[in-house]
């Protein structure tokens, strides 16, 4: 069963004499334990296409299929869709957005209490994600005194703290160089294989996507056929 399958996603923003088309006839899938990669250049739809799917930005048209629920065919279905986001996806954006007065560990365990998981089982959750982000040792940290890679990795421990089916990671390595950049992407990669957890990276950088199962272009709305 897919994690996430969209078919016919369009999104049309205004109307008339100023209608855009920022998503057109979209359909994709992803499977527990894939990397799907999003390229294409700015204004070409990317963002749009992942606030749809994470059911922040309502579509147009299309389904939206999560984990083999219909969550959305042609306007929402009835799913409360706040809970799902906060159960079963998880963020990643271009700054790691850590909390700044949180410690590392208190960034990991906010998610936990939001659904409810508190007291012991969210702290050694918390201390598990941390050591397997490998900054186990910056876990009582406030985010200024973390490098930008560390901050990054415990923003990848925060979106994994509730075991979330799908992640979706919006140019997640953007204000990283080179090196810091592809480790993050290793952990991403690492991530999906051992949790089989699916991810959805936008990226503009084709040197942080190796190893990913699919690459798909986006051009004015539209989807090309993956590479």
């Amino acid at each position: 069963m897919e994690a996430l399958k969209i078919s016919g996603l369009t999104k049309i923003f205004g109307s008339g004499r100023l209608e855009v088309r920022a998503l057109q006839d979209v359909s994709l899938a992803i499977s527990p334990g894939e990397l799907v990669a999003l390229m294409g250049p700015s204004g070409s739809g990317k963002t749009t296409l992942l606030l749809c799917v994470s059911l922040i930005l309502e579509p147009t048209a299309g389904t939206v299929v999560f984990d083999g629920e219909t969550i959305y065919r042609d306007g929402w279905t009835g799913f409360d869709v706040r809970r799902l986001r906060r159960e079963k996806i998880g963020f990643i954006f271009q700054t790691a957005n850590l909390i700044p007065f949180l410690t590392a560990r208190e960034n990991v365990l906010l998610p936990q209490h939001l659904v409810g998981v508190k007291g012991e089982a969210a702290e050694n959750r918390a201390d598990e994600l941390l050591k397997y982000m490998e900054v186990a040792e910056r876990a009582d940290y406030l985010p200024p005194l973390l490098s930008g890679g560390e901050q990054q990795r415990v923003a990848i421990a925060r979106a994994l703290a509730n075991r979330p089916r799908l992640i979706l990671a919006d140019e997640p390595t953007a204000s990283l160089d080179t090196a810091r950049g592809k480790r993050v992407m290793e952990l991403l990669k690492k991530v999906a294989r051992e949790n089989q957890t699916a991810v959805i990276a936008v990226t503009h950088d084709a040197r942080m996507i190796e190893g990913f199962d699919y690459v798909y272009h986006l051009k004015d709305g539209k989807l090309n056929n993956n590479i």
